[in-house]
């Protein structure tokens, strides 16, 4: 399916950026492919909120925005690095998934129109005053002003391909995984695969939709033929296929570790004691994040 954005009204007022965005470091990937490494931590003072992989992809005629990162603030800094980097305007904003570590620096690109999951829209408007509160309680009531309203305007159901002049990416909306709402975006020219939070590396994997449907989306992402891979959190860019191997093993170990504990009977809290802790050494925020998926995937098997 085909889906040409088209520079027009709707770029027509500029966003202006406060005094106080300065560029966002970047690393230039690939040709015109650019990532901003966010940290390895949950979001707090020392890091502003800057804790997801966030980037940009420059075309002919336009930038494509992927993700653009946990507050306003981050989102006009990105805005900036753009116009650093290229005279071309930004043309869509792509969001990965609903986590707000992702889309709360949509506010810095208010005219721009936004893609996503079909899920998407619905996903985080169930969340997003949660969401809000959470990142004025972590950050204070300034980060969290000017967040923008929940908008999607082009759902991806399948697949859509957007032309960005001699380049043309393919966003594939997948299965419940990570969410029920995550999409991919391919560059083909480059080969290179932005996995959102599909893919972790460093940072431990967090569970919000399905481990079990997780694993099987982990297979249908390997035969993408891409030469790298952006993680939503810990490196910017990883050799493809072997990104996978170390979650493929956390999630393998937590779903069949949890199947045990079932198969003997045993409690959440049984669980959440011995499941997966042989991995604890190989990731970080194990502890913040190991305790939640265990207790969402014993949810999930308990009727199995």
């Amino acid at each position: 399916m085909g889906f040409r954005l088209i520079l027009g009204a709707m770029l027509s007022v500029a966003i202006a950026a406060p005094a106080w965005a300065e560029p966002l470091a970047v690393t230039e990937i690939a040709p015109g492919i650019f990532v901003h490494q966010g940290a390895v931590a949950e979001p707090g003072p020392d890091n502003r909120g800057d804790t997801a992989n966030i980037g940009f992809i420059v075309g002919g005629s336009g930038v494509a925005v992927i993700d653009t990162g946990g507050t306003p603030e981050l989102g006009h800094r990105l805005r900036e690095t753009i116009a650093a980097r290229t005279d071309k305007p930004p043309v869509v904003v792509i969001n990965t998934h609903m986590h707000p570590d992702h889309v709360f620096g949509n506010a810095a690109f208010g005219e721009v129109p936004v893609v996503g999951h079909a899920n998407l829209r619905d996903a985080l408007a169930a969340r997003i005053e949660v969401y809000r509160r959470r990142l004025a309680e972590e950050l204070g009531a300034e980060a969290a002003a000017g967040i923008a309203p929940v908008r999607v305007d082009r759902p991806v159901g399948e697949e859509v391909r957007i032309d960005l002049g001699d380049r043309v990416i393919v966003l594939t909306a997948h299965p419940t995984a990570h969410t029920n709402n995550d999409l991919t975006v391919f560059d083909r020219q480059t080969g290179t695969l932005f996995a959102g939070d599909l893919l972790f590396l460093d940072h431990l994997p967090a569970v919000d939709g399905s481990a079990v449907g997780w694993l099987r989306v982990l297979d249908a992402l390997e035969r993408v033929p891409a030469m790298r891979a952006v993680p939503g959190h810990g490196p910017s860019v990883a050799d493809w296929p072997g990104a996978l191997d170390p979650q493929r093993r956390y999630l393998t170990t937590l779903v069949e570790g949890v199947r045990r504990v079932l198969k003997a009977g045993g409690s959440i809290q049984d669980a959440v004691a011995h499941v997966a802790e042989d991995e604890r050494a190989r990731w970080l925020l194990f502890d913040v994040y190991n305790p939640r998926n265990v207790t969402a995937t014993f949810a999930e098997l308990e009727w199995e």
